[in-house]
């Protein structure tokens, strides 16, 4: 008998979210990367605890890491419970990572954490952005653009 195939990908349980990167960056493109993490991690992740506010992922030896993201220790952890702000390994494919590599060192963008989340088969996952940092300027543009679509949309809803 054939093995049932998973469901599709949706956002189950987002744990942690990156709200300002949207305002602070344009994103170009996203990447979905799975993270290796010990036992007490997941667990704290699980009981929602977690942040990726001022986190970043680098590109190191081929490598991509996910810097200075936030997962407290394990309320009932013994004495191999994890360090809270060490560095993590993203786990992408090579062409993926190829990519990225390409895209950081040619182009000048950055690698954005967006999210931290559980997908539906229970794995912890990434949602990495490929980004370009927006000046003020762009800022005001991005701030200005927002509201006319929410007025927008609100003027539609009022005269259908």
């Amino acid at each position: 008998m054939a093995r049932p195939k998973h469901a599709t990908f949706d956002k189950q349980n987002v744990v942690a979210e990156n709200r300002r990167a949207r305002f602070d960056y344009a994103i170009e493109e996203n990447f979905e990367a799975g993270i290796a993490l010990t036992g007490t991690e997941v667990k704290s992740l699980r009981a929602g605890e977690g942040g990726i506010a001022e986190s970043y992922a680098e590109l190191r030896d081929g490598e991509v890491w996910l810097v200075n993201s936030n997962i407290p220790e394990f309320s009932h952890g013994n004495r191999h419970n994890h360090v809270p702000k060490r560095p993590r390994k993203l786990l992408l494919n090579a062409r993926e990572i190829d990519r990225l590599t390409g895209a950081v060192e040619r182009k000048g963008m950055t690698l954005v954490p967006l999210a931290i989340y559980f997908n539906s088969r229970g794995k912890a996952k990434v949602d990495l952005a490929l980004a370009k940092g927006r000046q003020a300027a762009d800022k005001r543009e991005y701030i200005k653009e927002r509201d006319w679509k929410r007025n927008k949309s609100n003027i539609l809803r009022e005269h259908s």
